[in-house]
């Protein structure tokens, strides 16, 4: 019996766009073949509230909507040229906990502590996951990407068939984080403890670039430094390629509804 596509029956009021399947290049060659997500054929300047509107009805429709960026010199990629690896089942991101993931970025990222050293970079090991926010602000997703919409930026609208967001990104096959992990089930997996401990909802996926939303953000400075302790394990980039101190990363944590990451 044929299996039925999860694209058989897309929302109404969507703007005109087109199934993507990841290239024969990147995927093997008895690998999975089919669409793994909806693309919009070009960007919307109403992007921000088609979101909202789709993820409201993500419940019912088990499509999770994405504003997708595009590479700036080549906006056919990754989405359109469906530069995306075969997507994985979401057992594979059921079988990863947070905490070990972290952990084992943590032990790549951070050095060792050296002796007679005034060296200001964390060191030493894992710090543990932190504790979870408080009083969650159920709108803030929405805000966010209407946002986000409102820029001056236009973004490409995404439909992935998702239980959850921080599963969408596995479930395309999305390249993102290549640099720091091959594995981006590893990445879900953070995700769906963020959403739980945060209120995070992803929002925006780029070529290598995600922005989430959070609901309950840290709210002192001991609180957003346990977070950006996590940050630096999941996306070192953000902090040795931004600010350069984790400190003052933390400090801009505090109560932020919105964090976002670019991996080298």
């Amino acid at each position: 019996m044929r299996r039925e596509s999860p694209f058989n029956d897309l929302p109404d009021g969507l703007p005109a766009g087109r199934l993507v399947t990841p290239q024969q290049s990147f995927r093997p060659p008895s690998g999975p073949t089919g669409p793994v997500l909806w693309v919009s054929d070009e960007p919307l300047a109403d992007a921000g509230a088609h979101w909202a509107r789709l993820f409201a009805l993500h419940e019912r429709t088990g499509l999770y909507p994405l504003l997708l960026a595009t590479f700036r010199r080549d906006p056919g990629r990754p989405w359109h040229d469906g530069e995306l690896d075969p997507p994985l089942p979401v057992g594979a991101i059921d079988m990863l906990a947070a905490e070990g993931v972290l952990r084992r970025f943590w032990d790549s990222v951070v050095a060792e502590p050296a002796e007679d050293t005034e060296d200001p970079k964390p060191s030493g090991p894992w710090p543990g996951l932190a504790p979870p926010g408080a009083d969650p602000d159920p709108d803030t997703a929405t805000e966010f990407a209407e946002s986000l919409g409102a820029s001056q930026r236009s973004w490409l609208l995404g439909l992935v068939p998702a239980a959850r967001g921080a599963d969408t990104i596995t479930m395309c096959g999305w390249q993102g984080p290549m640099n720091h992990t091959n594995h981006t089930q590893e990445i879900s997996a953070v995700l769906r403890s963020w959403e739980e401990r945060f209120g995070v909802q992803v929002v925006s996926v780029g070529f290598d670039t995600l922005h989430v939303s959070v609901a309950a953000p840290p709210k002192t400075p001991e609180h957003a430094r346990q977070v950006a302790a996590e940050h630096l394990a999941f996306c070192p980039d953000n902090i040795w390629q931004g600010c350069g101190d984790l400190d003052a990363y933390a400090e801009d944590l505090i109560d932020e509804t919105s964090w976002s990451f670019w991996w080298d």
